[in-house]
């Protein structure tokens, strides 16, 4: 998945790849489709990403949630929407990868980010300072950590990429993780970086 096209003289990009290929099972309706503050949850999360000013937010989502790509394509990102559904996140994370790969050029310097869409609290100043601490010289997954915990959004080098479409069958994206140094960024509000929403208890608790 790695480009040839490096050039060590520009600045990184950062690319956003936001899994929201879920059935919301726990929730027991399209979660993403909820009310969250004056529009729905999945356009919240989306304007959080934008306004972090990453270069593409790239949402993979459903074949058959008509409505929420709607949405997604309307508050500005990329839609990838598979014909056949993705088994499961990291189906979904190589699925925005190839795209990214095949439309923007993407080098060896760059990065992506990923956060699963029912993340809401997660908010520009975190994407930023995770994005600030990227070090294209010396290149490392970079993740926030609050009470001992490590969170969302992840930062990973552009080049593992490659290690995403390579884990077998029973790996998810955590593997990667687990096998490269991580740099912990210390972050001081534990909800904005650990909480997703997936059933309506903590729906009812984070909106």
């Amino acid at each position: 998945m790695q480009s040839n096209s490096a050039d060590g003289a520009s600045a990184p990009r950062f690319f956003a790849v936001v899994p929201a290929a879920g059935r919301s099972a726990r929730m027991g309706e399209p979660k993403l489709l909820l009310p969250w503050g004056d529009s729905t949850m999945i356009e919240h999360v989306l304007a959080q990403w934008r306004a972090a000013d990453v270069a593409r937010v790239v949402i993979v989502v459903h074949p058959a949630d008509a409505r929420l790509a709607e949405l997604c394509r309307g508050a500005g990102a990329v839609v990838v929407q598979p014909e056949v559904p993705p088994a499961d996140m990291k189906a979904s994370v190589r699925h925005a990868l190839n795209w990214i790969t095949e439309h923007e050029a993407p080098r060896a310097q760059d990065a992506w980010l990923l956060a699963p869409a029912d993340m809401p609290l997660v908010t520009p100043a975190v994407i930023r300072a995770v994005i600030a601490a990227h070090d294209k010289t010396a290149p490392r997954i970079i993740a926030p950590i609050a009470a001992g915990r490590r969170g969302h959004p992840v930062l990973f080098p552009w080049p593992l990429a490659d290690e995403v479409a390579g884990l077998a069958e029973n790996e998810g994206v955590s593997a990667i993780v687990q096998r490269h140094a991580v740099k912990e960024l210390a972050w001081p509000n534990a909800q904005e970086v650990l909480t997703d929403i997936d059933t309506p208890e903590e729906y009812r608790k984070n909106s």
